[in-house]
């Protein structure tokens, strides 16, 4: 029997640096770092709520999460996490149960990647 090989999937967050510098520029620094945690807060609530949405097989509830995580993700600049959020509602709407559930894991994944890049890097904000 050949060995069993063990994937651990690894993608860097992927930021649009522009937007937040925009949004710092419009709203000033103070506002905007307001209104950029309040948006890092919405977001985990609303990837939990995909989560629990597609556990439940709760799936228009989920296509309605999606959209939120998306509309989210694009006002504070995680491209990276608008795109994968797309392809999750591809597969959904395509009725592709598998290809969701992978795919949302990588959601998942890169929902909490993105967090963390803007939470732990002092500086990237302007």
């Amino acid at each position: 029997m050949a060995p069993i090989s063990m994937l651990a999937p690894q993608e860097p967050a992927r930021l649009d640096i522009e937007i937040l510098s925009d949004l710092y520029g419009d709203m000033g620094p103070s506002a905007a770092e307001e209104a950029v945690c309040r948006a890092m807060e919405e977001l985990a609530l609303r990837l939990a709520e995909a989560e629990r949405a597609f556990r439940g097989d709760d799936w228009l509830e989920l296509g309605n999460g999606l959209r939120r995580v998306t509309a989210i993700a694009r006002q504070i600049g995680m491209v990276g996490l608008v795109r994968v959020a797309r392809d999750c509602r591809a597969c959904l709407e395509a009725g592709d149960s598998v290809a969701l559930a992978a795919t949302l894991a990588r959601l998942l994944r890169t929902g909490e990647k993105s967090l963390l890049a803007l939470w732990d890097r002092p500086g990237l904000l302007p």
